[in-house]
């Protein structure tokens, strides 16, 4: 969360609110963040010294602005700059499926549409993001930027697309028997 925060402030400064709206525009389908996580983040980057804030007054309203330190951006890029950390992939949903066999069938058939229908909501809301980046113009020098956020969001709705194919086939599999 705390490098997210720090990238999203190296792009332009931001509220509070500011930076949980632009989550809720494609980073949170990769990455969970509730407004908690957010001003726990921000505390620690600000105890770090990574990031300072202003106040200003907005339509009779105080407002704390967070912008990125020096020493913020060194370590935004420090952590940028280094090797992608392999993690193992984790499906939590799957252990649902694992002791699927407990439940009757017509909680797994339910239980698996509804999933499903929630699945295409995020791949939905992410091809839309696509769609969008694309149709973006930006300065020659933000193109890099643009182009590797557009990545990560294309491999988030082709990974959802990826999980839509298998839930139907299970479930196609269940509904023929074969299962």
């Amino acid at each position: 969360m705390d490098n997210i925060i720090l990238g999203l402030l190296l792009i332009c400064n931001r509220t509070i609110y500011q930076l949980r709206e632009r989550m809720n525009k494609g980073i949170n389908l990769m990455y969970s963040s509730s407004m908690g996580s957010i001003q726990a983040a921000v505390k620690k980057l600000l105890n770090y010294g990574y990031i300072n804030y202003k106040e200003i007054v907005d339509k009779g309203k105080y407002k704390k602005v967070y912008c990125i330190t020096e020493s913020g951006k060194q370590h935004f890029f420090e952590w940028i700059n280094a090797p992608i950390q392999e993690q193992s992939p984790k499906s939590p949903e799957l252990a649902k499926v694992y002791f699927m066999g407990f439940s009757d069938r017509k909680n797994r058939e339910e239980n698996i549409q509804k999933h499903l229908l929630f699945l295409n909501e995020q791949y939905h809301a992410l091809e839309m993001i696509c769609q969008e980046a694309k149709n973006i113009n930006v300065s020659e020098e933000h193109k890099d930027i643009l182009n590797y956020q557009l990545a990560s969001a294309l491999y988030g709705r082709d990974l959802i697309k990826f999980n839509i194919d298998w839930f139907e086939n299970l479930l196609g599999r269940m509904k023929n028997g074969e299962i």
